[in-house]
């Protein structure tokens, strides 16, 4: 991944002028085109500014340039061209159904090529995920941004460029018509994170990021109420006139729904009384690392992707994924502070001044110990922090950003694949189980913490469907006493339920 540069993109000289790199051919034998009816090659741009949008669809940088990508793409329609060059850090993102799964989760409309070997990437000389690379009508290289830009200074750039180019009668501007797949309709889409809505009749609160909204569930997933227009938008209001954007993570209180809006970079309010909802912290835009304790309305945060509550203190947690950091958002005066994470990304442990971590995606507060268990996704790592007078960070399992696998083993040795969900197991053992949202290996994983071992949790478990299928990328877990688990299982647009003592699981809600 790269580092949080929101730096504006320089070319490697002058946008006019002759460029001296040859910009290498793109159609090549062996790489498979999506959003597109056939192969595109340098000559499709003829005429037109190319942007090659380097990314991985695991990394929440690449998830920030898209909006920028697409505000490009709508400003000039028929003079810039921009395609997807999909180079894989994960082996589940060689998948090509994978890939075609994230295309649409993200909304992506543009030509994206699987470049699985990373050709393109070396040929274009990439270094980073996401990087941006500028090719001129005449298809020689102009230069390259890596990291977020800016999106207003590239616009402003990216408009410098095109009427240079026109000044020059080097653009040749036409509509190139590409056929865009029509996903079907289904009830949930692309689920996130799966919660109790603690009282007296039992509830459940599910993030529906397709449909940019939080969905409240009967026990037996039967729904009651949807929170969100079910447009991407930033407004607060009213449940069926507010608008979210892409939510992945939430925690409920007896009075509330306290959500992780991931597109809009905020944590919103759901009064559940009233259905109203209001923003505790965000501005809408994506914010830098988080350094001082701030008012959470002036506080710019980058792609929230779950929160924990501590009922205890009056904080919600916040795991930041986009800076790399886990936050605290004080409910009595609504400011945030750093809880751990410098903002680099990387798989420091120790005091929380000093620990880096790496996309934190998915938090379990234990009920008593005041451990703060988090998923680090990017490092397929599970990790503590302690929350006492000493507050620290630990690793329980992982080793560094490009140490993964399905390996079933001591802590020490085990492995995970991009995990994003982490709950604690009650009543099991002494001290006491994870359940882990093992995304990327399709496959829901148990920490024992009494054995130091990790294991699959799903051998000899029977189906009760009429249509068995297989988990894929599960995003969320929540284990409702010590016999029954709920999972989101995002790609295939469902909740299943598991049955620990029968040892089945079946579709609790599509």
């Amino acid at each position: 991944m790269s580092d949080n540069d929101n730096s504006a993109y320089q070319p490697h000289g002058q946008p006019h002028g002759q460029p001296i790199v040859r910009a290498p051919e793109i159609d090549r034998e062996g790489l498979t085109w999506l959003n597109t009816d056939r192969p595109l090659s340098l000559a499709d741009a003829d005429g037109k500014l190319l942007i090659l949008d380097f990314w991985t669809y695991c990394c929440v940088n690449c998830y920030h340039v898209l909006p920028t990508l697409k505000r490009v793409e709508e400003t000039f329609p028929d003079d810039v061209l921009v395609i997807g060059v999909h180079s894989p850090k994960f082996e589940a993102e060689k998948d090509l159904d994978n890939l075609k799964q994230a295309i649409r989760r993200y909304g992506i409309t543009h030509p994206v090529v699987q470049d699985p070997k990373m050709e393109l990437w070396r040929q274009y000389a990439v270094k980073a995920w996401p990087t941006l690379v500028f090719v001129s009508p005449e298809a020689y290289v102009l230069g390259q941004q890596p990291g977020e830009p800016d999106a207003d200074t590239l616009m402003t750039l990216v408009e410098a460029v095109i009427k240079e180019f026109h000044d020059e009668g080097r653009m040749m501007p036409r509509p190139l018509e590409i056929p865009v797949e029509t996903a079907p309709e289904t009830r949930f889409s692309f689920p996130g994170k799966i919660k109790p809505v603690p009282g007296s009749e039992k509830r459940w609160a599910l993030a529906d990021p397709g449909h940019h909204q939080i969905v409240l569930l009967e026990d037996d997933g039967t729904e009651i109420a949807r929170y969100g227009d079910g447009q991407a938008g930033f407004r607060d209001g009213a449940a069926n006139e507010a608008g979210f954007n892409a939510p992945q993570g939430l925690i409920a209180a007896e009075d509330a729904i306290y959500v992780a809006d991931t597109g809009n970079h905020a944590v919103r309010r759901i009064g559940l009384a009233t259905g109203a909802v209001t923003t505790l912290a965000g501005t809408g835009r994506r914010g830098l690392p988080h350094k001082v304790r701030s008012d959470g309305g002036e506080t710019a945060l980058a792609s929230p992707w779950d929160l924990e509550l501590n009922p205890k203190t009056g904080e919600i947690y916040i795991a930041n994924a986009g800076t790399h950091q886990l936050l605290s958002l004080r409910l009595e005066d609504e400011s945030v502070a750093v809880l751990a994470g410098t903002g680099a990304e990387a798989i420091t442990d120790g005091e929380i001044k000093e620990a880096t971590l790496a996309q934190p995606s998915g938090l379990a507060l234990h009920p008593s110990t005041g451990l703060l268990f988090f998923a680090d996704s990017e490092t397929s790592s599970i990790r503590a922090l302690s929350l006492g007078d000493a507050p620290s960070v630990k690793t329980l399992v992982g080793a560094g950003l490009f140490d993964f696998g399905h390996v079933n083993a001591r802590i020490d040795k085990a492995r995970f694949q991009h995990p994003l969900g982490v709950a604690w197991w009650p009543g099991v053992g002494e001290v006491g189980r994870l359940l882990v949202a093992d995304s990327y290996n399709n496959a829901v994983r148990v920490i024992d913490l009494d054995r130091s071992h990790v294991d699959d949790l799903d051998d000899g478990f029977s189906c009760q469907d009429d249509l068995c299928l297989p988990l894929a990328e599960p995003a969320g877990l929540w284990a409702d006493g010590p016999d029954r688990l709920l999972v989101s299982d995002s790609n295939n647009h469902r909740v299943l339920e598991f049955d620990l003592a029968a040892r089945t699981y079946r579709t609790w809600a599509e």
